[in-house]
């Protein structure tokens, strides 16, 4: 049986909240220079199969006139990119809390000759109007913040009424041989090729731990409702290790 999930990130030695937060800024500082050849390497290149095809579920909401934009723990920005390019209009921002994360992404977009607007700040306690944004995202970032909770309602002040939250995250498979590979994969794998790569062992133990430790996808959904979501639903992808979550401001 599933063990109860985190209410938040929960990083080696760490009880959560302040300290968990200033942990994973800390890690994703020391990584953000090789976070994207880890991300297609690791995940063979799925991220980005995950991440168009999440935007092809947000192509109704990107098409509404002057729709505001935003994609928090936007990392060096993949995700804030692809929906830049399948917006209509409107504007699309990007915000994280490490600045080493939010330069890469600046450096992508400039490249890209993107106009985007970034944000550093915390997913916990955005700088952001009540009801000012059409879509939030969050992709594989809502499971290193300290209270997931929190995060949720945090989304859902932000959005206007009919604003649509999508959250994209790993989860686990629910074939048992195939769950019994990707556990091997996640604690032996992962851990030994993404230490190496990045120079960070520490990171990446901690990295499959979080995916572990955080909400099945039928979990995280009751917990979209709670924080005020309607019309949640979730879609498996993969073989079910990663779920696109969706949900609507009353």
């Amino acid at each position: 049986m599933r063990s109860a999930p985190a209410p938040g990130a929960t990083p080696p030695a760490i009880a959560g909240g302040e300290d968990a937060a200033r942990w994973v800024r800390g890690m994703f500082a020391r990584v953000a220079r090789r976070y994207d050849l880890l991300n297609h390497l690791l995940s063979f290149n799925l991220d980005r199969y995950w991440r168009a095809r999440a935007v092809r579920r947000l192509r109704p909401v990107l098409a509404r006139p002057g729709a505001q934009v935003a994609d928090l723990c936007c990392g060096t920005g993949d995700l804030m990119l692809a929906l830049a390019a399948a917006a209509r209009g409107g504007r699309v921002y990007g915000s994280d809390f490490c600045h080493p994360m939010l330069a890469e992404a600046a450096r992508k977009a400039a490249r890209k000759r993107a106009p985007i607007g970034l944000i550093e700040a915390d997913a916990l306690a955005l700088p952001l109007a009540a009801g000012s944004l059409d879509l939030l995202t969050m992709a594989f970032g809502l499971r290193n913040l300290a209270n997931y909770a929190q995060a949720l309602s945090e989304m859902r002040r932000v959005l206007k009424p009919g604003g649509v939250a999508a959250i994209l995250e790993f989860s686990a498979p629910r074939n048992r041989v195939f769950a019994a590979i990707y556990a091997f994969y996640s604690r032996r794998i992962l851990p030994a090729v993404g230490g190496a790569v990045s120079g960070d062992p520490e990171a990446y133990r901690y990295l499959p731990e979080s995916m572990r430790k955080f909400p099945a996808p039928d979990q995280l959904a009751e917990m979209m409702r709670a924080a005020g979501f309607i019309a949640v639903r979730y879609e498996r992808m993969t073989a079910g290790i990663v779920a696109l979550h969706t949900g609507t401001a009353e």
